[in-house]
């Protein structure tokens, strides 16, 4: 946000309510916007003006007045430009906080993407050659493109992790940030949820590693405590994804259009919002993913699917996926594209079976099918195989 109001504003005032109690105090009195933006010029330093200034209100949801103030800035003072942001804003809108509907542009911001990655490691070309699908051309690249996706798998999407990465390339240190990174959210559930969820918190995030190694990925309650069921973790598992720590991905009955409408709320997976995260919560080493391991084999599974769902999720796209009513075919994920429901099948290695995807595509008549794995795009007659580090690239 600091960048974004340096490059394209004369001045950026900036505040963060976590750390600023005075601050907190003045947004708990009343909602005057000139006596606020006054409060604000004395505590930045800063003449604040609606010409070339970018005002700044970092961690929002430690107070409930800042919140509630959206609403008179864009009532009262609309050539003001406001960011509010709130790494746990999610969780703060459901705890009886006021807040101004249809007032606010919600933005939604993700680890990065492959693509983003790519860039940011100084490999524009290699990216922009991806977005031309000219796959023979990106053919000869194949194997610096698999060995960056392997670098992305272990360093994730964090912009610490990776700007550690693109100082030092040391993936020691790389990991050090990632620990420090989920210690940092371990201490939010003790600050920020209900104290009593918080054990509950910390089983359901535990179990997910646990959860995503199965052959069957689907979220498992009694797997998390024996004769568990769903009512003891539901708010636990809201809690985790309101502020946006993991990414729930319910099981569709059918491929309707709309897809949403066909949602079975009850079946569903689990994934982190950061692959490197991942990786991280089971230490997996680095050589372990850069070199291959026999060990890995199944967990790689669980990367790949990971790896896929954030690339989606990044796209702006809500997946979900399949299965049979008969337990016989689990299509990994389904998403809506224009009005075209786009079945897509992960494969962690070059296998080239989609006996899943054929299930699918024979019930459902889809037209655009994709497999993915680290094999070389290919076309056949009813499926389109697009290597894993090309998947960000299908819409």
């Amino acid at each position: 946000m600091k960048a974004f109001g340096t490059e394209h504003y004369g001045q950026v005032a900036y505040v963060n309510f976590e750390s600023n109690q005075t601050m907190r105090q003045v947004f708990e009195q009343d909602f005057d916007t000139e006596r606020l933006l006054m409060a604000l010029q004395i505590e930045t330093g800063i003449k604040i003006n609606s010409s070339d200034t970018l005002l700044i209100l970092d961690e929002i949801q430690e107070s409930k007045g800042a919140l509630t103030s959206l609403k008179y800035f864009q009532e009262n003072a609309p050539s003001y430009h406001v960011i509010a942001a709130g790494s746990l804003l999610g969780v703060a809108l459901h705890q009886e906080t006021s807040f101004p509907v249809g007032k606010v542009e919600f933005m939604d911001l993700y680890p990065l993407d492959l693509e983003e990655f790519l860039d940011a490691l100084g490999e524009e070309s290699l990216n922009r050659l991806l977005h031309t699908h000219q796959w023979d051309m990106v053919k000869p690249f194949a194997q610096k493109l698999k060995d960056l996706l392997k670098h992305y798998f272990f360093i994730g999407g964090m912009p610490e992790a990776v700007q550690t990465f693109i100082d030092t390339k040391d993936l020691v240190l790389v990991r050090s940030v990632q620990t420090r990174i989920m210690e940092a959210y371990q201490q939010d559930f003790s600050k920020h949820a209900p104290f009593d969820i918080v054990p509950r918190i910390r089983m359901v995030w535990n179990a997910i590693p646990a959860q995503l190694s199965k052959e069957n990925k689907k979220f498992i309650y009694g797997q998390v405590k024996k004769g568990a069921r769903a009512k003891d973790f539901e708010m636990a598992l809201a809690w985790l994804v309101d502020c946006g720590l993991v990414h729930q991905v319910n099981r569709v009955s059918k491929a309707g259009i709309p897809l949403k409408a066909y949602q079975d709320f009850g079946a569903f997976k689990l994934f982190l919002l950061d692959i490197g995260l991942l990786g991280a919560m089971v230490d997996l080493d680095a050589k372990t993913i850069l070199e291959g391991n026999q060990f890995f084999e199944e967990f790689k599974g669980a990367i790949s699917e990971q790896f896929v769902l954030q690339q989606l999720v990044a796209l702006g796209l809500e997946p979900a996926y399949w299965s049979a009513d008969s337990a016989t075919a689990e299509l990994d994920f389904i998403i809506q594209v224009k009005g075209e429901i786009i079945p897509i099948e992960v494969k962690a290695e070059e296998n080239l079976k989609a006996k899943s995807l054929k299930v699918f595509v024979e019930k459902y008549k889809t037209v655009t099918n994709i497999r993915t794995s680290l094999s070389d795009y290919r076309k056949e007659d009813w499926l389109i195989n697009i290597p894993l580090y090309g998947i960000h690239t299908i819409v």
